[in-house]
Order: structure tokens, then sequence, then C-alpha cells
């Protein structure tokens, strides 16, 4: 199923085309929100919103703690379009159907693509409540074939084999570790890598050991086809898990994670995201020819 289906060109310009003529704004930022995350969306000024029913293409999202709409808007002098809630293999959709927004966002002609999520820890030094800054993933369903790129290639929108290798911009790391500090939160902040496993439940002991002893540092079900997809459009990006338990390594240990625990952290920590995503926007500078810089 997550293979097969194929999505033309003209089923993503007719949704980029439905929703320019539904708002004025046009973005060069755009942010999907994880689970618990969604209030960035609430500080766009100038907004228009709309659900993800009413847009022509768009899945539905059916997670607890994900909106399920779609928000234009003004932050800090940028026009943004944000997704209060993302999609997941999980949920039953295929990667084409997972993906659908970041390919409609480069064709209304966002430049830069911001990934948040709510992960699990695996590495020690990151406790419940910290953020890690993605600097590169293990996408596990892309390594066994469940990849968003697969099928025929849509040369419009990329190379049939694109290089990931630098998926996650460098400049905007740095930035984001420099306001980090500014705001005085650095010691919440450290860089690692994330792995997307397919979900919907957490993870066993025995899976927990070998993710820890492949060299991941946080897991969670999504972001990885979301930033393929976005690696193959040329969009820069920028990824971020927020870390909202400990995953269980031990045989020993009686803690175990539920959603509601995620959420619960998620609402904690609400306010430090903001003002880390917040910032990072405001940093970024756009040249008349439609490149965005890091002014440090």
């Amino acid at each position: 199923m997550h293979s097969r289906e194929q999505i033309s060109h003209d089923e993503y310009q007719k949704t980029a085309d439905w929703l320019m003529s539904q708002t004025r704004h046009r973005p060069q930022v755009a942010i999907i929100c994880g689970s618990g995350l969604g209030m960035l969306a609430d500080t766009l000024k100038c907004q228009d919103s709309f659900a993800y029913s009413d847009i022509p293409g768009f899945p539905q999202s059916t997670v607890q703690g994900h909106a399920g709409r779609l928000v234009f808007g003004e932050l800090k002098g940028k026009t943004c379009v944000c997704m209060q809630g993302r999609f997941h293999m999980y949920e039953g959709h295929s990667l084409c159907k997972t993906t659908f927004p970041v390919r409609v966002f480069k064709l209304l002609g966002v430049e830069t693509l911001i990934v948040t999520n709510a992960a699990g820890s695996l590495a020690d030094s990151l406790q419940p409540g910290d953020i890690m800054i993605i600097k590169d993933h293990v996408n596990f369903p892309g390594l066994v074939g469940l990849n968003p790129l697969s099928g025929p290639n849509d040369d419009k929108f990329g190379p049939r084999f694109p290089a990931m290798s630098g998926c996650y911009d460098k400049g905007l790391r740095c930035l984001a570790l420099d306001i980090a500090k500014q705001l005085g939160v650095a010691s919440l902040m450290q860089e690692g890598v994330y792995a997307m496993v397919g979900g919907p439940n957490f993870e066993t002991i025995a899976e927990a050991r070998l993710l820890h002893r492949l060299g991941v540092d946080a897991v969670g079900m999504s972001t990885a086809p979301e930033v393929v997809v976005a690696t193959h459009c040329g969009l820069r990006v920028f990824g971020l898990s927020l870390i909202t338990n400990k995953v269980v390594k031990s045989y020993e240990d009686s803690e175990s994670v539920n959603h509601e625990g995620v959420l619960e952290v998620g609402r904690l920590r609400s306010h430090t995201v903001q003002q880390l995503v917040t910032e990072l926007i405001s940093r970024m500078e756009i040249n008349n020819n439609n490149t965005i810089n890091t002014a440090v």
C-alpha cells in the first residue's frame, strides 16, 4: 500500500492553487508541528486557517494532540504556513499522502521547512523536557523499501537519487544553538540522531537496546519521510525533537510510556519551543533571489 500509490504533479498543483485562491499569504517558511506542539501556529499574526477536511487532496489527522488545521500568517516579518498536526504511516496513510503537504508547500513558494516532533530518549544525556536538534536521522521504514520517493520520479520536484548526507541544514542548527544560549536554555539543548520507526506501539526493550547500540539518540514515529521529500524538493530543513520520555532499555525497569504523558511534557515545554522557533525564523534573512541565509 505504501509504495504503490502515486500522486500526479497536477494533483499537488491543484491543492496549491486552491490554497493560493483562499489566502493572500505566500509563505516562505513551513512548520510541521508534532504531538503537543501545535501552539506554534497560535503565534502567527493575520491568520488564515483551514481545516484539513476542507483542503482538496489533504489527508485527515486522527491522532490526539494534532488539531488538523493548516494555518497561514506572519511571524517576525516572515510569511509562514503551519501544520497543526501531521500525518503518520501508522494511521493507514500511504507515504505519498503522509508527505503530501511538503510538495504542496514547495509549490506555494516555501524555501525552508521546520519539523518538530515528540520523541523518546535513548541517550543517557537526554532527559524528558530536553530539546534535541536533529543533526541526522535513521529512516527504518526507508531502509526496507517504504520510501515516499518510491515509484516513478517526478523530475519537476527533484532528481531520481537525491543525496541525504546533509539534509538537516548545518547553518540553521548552529543558529539554533546560538539562540538557545541567548535565551538562557542552552542546558536543555543538544544535537543528536533521530530514528523513525513505524509505530503505533512504543518500542520493546530489545528494540530500544538495538537502536541505542546503533547510535540513535531519540526515537519517534514521524519526520523522516517529510524530510526525505523536502530534501528531494530542494527545501532547507531544520528539525527538533522535544524529549518527552526515557525509552525503557532495562528489563528491571518498571517504567512505561503513554501518549498522555507525551502530551503533558509538550504542554510544559511548549513556551520554550515556541520561543526558539520564533527567534530562529526571525533571524532568517531572505534575499531577493529567494535564497535564505542565517544571520548569526
